[in-house]
């Protein structure tokens, strides 16, 4: 049998003419795709709903030297002692390389699960080393959680504003993100209720309950222990897993860390924790606790996406936890940016007082609140020409609100460099301000602003 004659794939005779394809119309979109992106068409629904992060979009402009970076929320990693993590990582790969290159457990290195319950005990969490799955940073046990609960169309409720990172996940896997409004002592109990009955009213599958409970990002503020067990209570009478992402918990600046949700409800939430805040991204380490059938299904995914996470950078970790003051390491992280906040809050005091702004016990940031008619997202590219980067808070809502405030970072610059940041910024405010008296709008452009045409060169 021929078969170039033959069968339904049978190729056409020689000399035939090719089946007509569209060049132009919506069947030349479904062959073709389009000139930018010839497969457009066969993408899965969900890529159509991803979009680049306003933070990443900002970093190629915000690294530069002679910017103010207070948009990133970057540790300050020259306070680790380098020399000693230096030589650490030489014993690891000298005395235990053939393991550290190797592959490993999707659950994770068991010493290091070990050392993760000393880690979590701070905050009051019991639990067994099987409870606990390694991740590659915190992001990737977002993603996972995520997968193993999530269909197009399930709602995950979340705080207003929340995390660009969460957003993006559960943008990706095509969940509609209803939000619940904080105040001063984090999520409200009240609105929470209220927003879940009347998601249950409306026939809607509520999967999740997202939370940053401790030095809130964007907003800075922190779930007061009063509130965490009613949270637990409104999400267990609704059904309703909490996630709990708590990678900023023990950077507090007074007292002792508050106990996580996690140690109040271990049926009820999946706690997500991180070294990159603590110690330092780049080794990408972090971790779930999950109920023993979630944790299981956890493993699965884990495993399909990854197969393992890295053992070199387990094994890092497990020994900087071993040899090293990490306690130590993490009041001196305190002190360092217990300063460098102080420095944020003084310079917004004392540069912009017609705004507002959260005062955090702890973490990475402070939410501000603009005067009345900015437009934080519009006042972006002024910023930038100004050499200040921020993050526009369009950036931490699903539904694009958020325009009126703007999330500044003061974990990164020296206290110096905040201050002269905050300085630029308020003059980028005035000027701004300015426009919006004589325009009614910001982001208004002046003549000084429109670049004039060149010569014509085509």
């Amino acid at each position: 049998m021929n078969p170039e004659t033959s069968g339904a794939g049978a190729l056409p005779p020689v000399g035939a003419a090719a089946p007509e394809v569209p060049t132009h119309g919506p069947g030349a979109d479904a062959v073709h795709g389009t000139r930018l992106d010839p497969w457009l068409h066969a993408y899965a629904d969900r890529a159509h709903s991803m979009k680049a992060s306003e933070i990443r979009a900002l970093f190629a402009v915000a690294n530069r030297p002679e910017v103010v970076s207070l948009a990133g929320g970057m540790p300050y990693l020259e306070g680790l002692p380098l020399d000693a993590l230096g030589e650490m990582s030489h014993r690891v790969l000298a005395n235990r390389g053939t393991t550290a290159l190797q592959y490993g457990s999707a659950q994770g290195d068991e010493t290091l699960r070990e050392q993760i319950l000393e880690v979590m005990a701070l905050e009051g969490i019991e639990a067994h080393s099987d409870d606990v799955v390694v991740t590659t940073g915190s992001q990737q046990a977002l993603d996972l959680v995520t997968r193993i609960f999530i269909n197009p169309g399930d709602v995950v409720v979340a705080e207003a504003p929340s995390y660009v990172g969460a957003l993006g996940v559960f943008r990706a896997h095509q969940a509609d993100v209803v939000h619940v409004p904080l105040d001063a002592a984090g999520l409200i109990p009240a609105a929470l209720e209220e927003t879940l009955a009347s998601l249950a009213r409306a026939g809607r599958s509520v999967k999740l309950l997202y939370t940053v409970p401790n030095f809130h990002n964007p907003a800075g503020v922190t779930l007061s222990a009063e509130r965490r067990p009613q949270i637990l209570e409104i999400a267990r009478r609704y059904g309703v897993l909490v996630l709990e992402d708590n990678p900023y918990g023990l950077l507090g600046f007074e007292g002792d860390p508050i106990p996580a949700m996690r140690s109040l409800d271990t049926d009820g939430v999946v706690y997500l924790g991180s070294f990159s805040k603590t110690f330092a991204p780049g080794y990408r380490i972090g971790w779930a606790v999950a109920p023993h059938a979630v944790r299981e299904k956890l493993v699965l995914a884990s495993e399909s996406a990854i197969l393992c996470p890295s053992n070199a950078s387990q094994l890092a970790i497990s020994a900087y936890l071993e040899t090293c003051d990490w306690r130590g390491q993490i009041k001196a992280f305190c002190e360092l940016y217990r300063e460098r906040r102080d420095a944020m809050v003084g310079a917004l005091a004392e540069h912009l007082p017609d705004a507002s702004w959260t005062v955090p016990d702890g973490g990475f940031y402070t939410w501000v609140k603009l005067p009345a008619g900015l437009d934080s997202k519009a006042m972006l590219p002024r910023a930038v020409t100004a050499r200040v980067a921020y993050v526009p808070g369009t950036a931490f809502y699903a539904n694009g609100e958020g325009s009126d405030h703007m999330r500044l970072s003061f974990c990164f610059p020296s206290p110096e460099r905040i201050r002269e940041g905050v300085r630029r910024l308020a003059g980028v405010v005035a000027g701004e301000s300015e426009l919006v008296s004589l325009f009614g709008v910001s982001g208004a452009r002046t003549h000084d602003d429109v670049q004039q045409p060149g010569p014509n060169v085509s």
